[in-house]
């Protein structure tokens, strides 16, 4: 028998074997690929690395719908620069590297003296469709879901699927309480746009106001309404921990509205919780067949980004929501380690409910075995999706498919010794979850419900 080591390499290996699919990324059709070294370095999980090393800024640089110019990039870039050394042992540093290496042929420390050639060396290929193309054949990695909005008017809709990420109804916002009927707002009267920005300081201006019940209802009814089913195969948003999730009355929610200039946790609480039964009541109603409710779970609020962490009482309150909506299906982007056990006996026990991919604060290769070696361990293999890379060029696709891979197959290779698989076991096993299982998010749309 081989030993460990050469097990894994063998399974990595024959990983290449089927195409992957990407259940969660942030790709832009028509601009798939880095737009410069910053697109690389600065990827927001990087930022908050360097951050915490010191760098100055620990802001995204300028987001979709809008790109950073060339002076924000390269200001950016010089400010990390001091920075490089001191996280050079962190995993996402390993992607840096296995991007420039693999991709670009730049094995060299990024310097002072040497960025400015690298960054052209990208920014040449940017706009270069069939090299990123190129990039997701060498992660393996067949088709990609992306945000609607990003969707370029369809270009690359051959590689690309689509979920809906608009309005973000139980997602709390540091310092603020009344996010839900803001969001509700700033969708009510529109079409499907991009959802708000994570932190976002800013709330622009909404051309309508809720100040009733009968808005409420109105914003929801509109929202659901306009969601394109026969462009989209779920739609995308997050479950604050923060919320205390109940079944809010007409009347306490109508007394709630009225107090809203002078909103705080209780209101805000009693908001999101009644948005968002309505909602899914009104989802589940109109789209239950055709229409995937994903949610990221476990990452609240900081100054600038998130931090990891579950409320237990919200697993319970997740599970209420669960029995209380049984014609649709969730689907959750996990970012707490410790909630993973919790969250797959919740799989176990509601059909209508699976786990996708390493999200976020999971994304690091100590807690992805962990979690992988779990999820294996007690679910079906319908109810886990192996792998979305939460990416925002193809480059990052690759960055993580490659770590995904390697750590994937050291825990398939455990299995085997252990007696729990054999190799064929094993890679069907992978195969279902990388690919098959992820299938309803990747369907023609010509063959959806109507």
């Amino acid at each position: 028998m081989m030993q460990m080591d050469e097990l894994a390499s063998t399974l990595e290996a024959r990983l290449h074997e089927f195409p992957w699919l990407d259940a969660h990324t942030h790709l832009v059709g028509g601009k798939l690929g880095a737009r410069g070294l910053h697109d690389i370095v600065l990827y927001h999980m990087a930022v908050s690395e360097l951050y915490s090393a010191g760098c100055p800024s620990g802001a995204r640089l300028t987001q979709f719908p809008g790109w950073p110019d060339q002076e924000e990039c390269h200001g950016r870039i010089c400010e990390a620069l001091p920075y490089f050394a001191r996280v050079r042992g962190t995993s996402i540093s390993w992607g840096v590297r296995i991007i420039l290496k693999d991709l670009y042929g730049w094995d060299a420390p990024i310097s002072a003296e040497n960025w400015r050639k690298l960054d052209e060396t990208i920014r040449e290929r940017a706009d270069n469709g069939k090299w990123h193309r190129e990039i997701l054949r060498r992660a393996g990695v067949q088709r990609c879901c992306t945000e609607l909005a990003r969707s370029g008017g369809g270009v690359d809709a051959d590689i690309l699927g689509y979920a809906l990420e608009w309005g973000f109804f139980t997602r709390c916002q540091w310092g603020e309480f009344d996010t839900s009927l803001y969001e509700l707002e700033r969708c009510w009267g529109k079409m499907p746009e991009s959802s708000a920005p994570i932190g976002g300081k800013a709330r622009p201006a909404t051309e309508r106001t809720i100040r009733n019940l009968d808005d409420v209802r109105e914003a929801i009814q509109w929202y659901v309404e306009h969601i394109p089913a026969e462009r989209v195969s779920a739609v995308a948003t997050h479950l604050s921990t923060d919320i205390q999730y109940r079944e809010i009355q007409d009347e306490e929610m109508a007394s709630a509205l009225l107090n809203r200039d002078y909103a705080g946790l209780a209101e805000r609480d009693i908001y999101a919780s009644y948005i968002q039964e309505a909602y899914l009541a009104a989802l589940e109603r109109r789209h239950g067949e055709d229409i995937v409710f994903q949610f990221s779970f476990g990452a609240e609020p900081l100054p600038y980004e998130t931090g990891s962490r579950i409320n237990q009482e919200t697993l319970t309150q997740l599970a209420e929501m669960l029995g209380r909506h049984p014609g649709l299906s969730f689907q959750c982007f996990l970012s707490s380690t410790h909630a993973n056990q919790s969250m797959c006996t919740l799989c176990r026990e509601f059909q209508n409910l699976s786990l996708a991919g390493y999200w976020w604060h999971n994304f690091f290769p100590s807690i992805m075995e962990h979690v992988m070696s779990e999820r294996l361990d007690m679910l079906p293999l319908n109810r886990q999706i192996g792998f979305f890379s939460d990416a925002y060029c193809v480059e990052w696709v690759y960055a993580k498919a490659a770590m995904v891979r390697k750590t994937l197959a050291r825990i398939l290779a455990s299995k085997i010794e252990l007696g729990q698989y054999d190799v064929e076991l094993a890679l069907s096993v992978a195969r279902e979850i990388l690919c098959e299982s992820a299938l309803p998010l990747f369907r023609p749309m010509d063959a959806k419900p109507h």
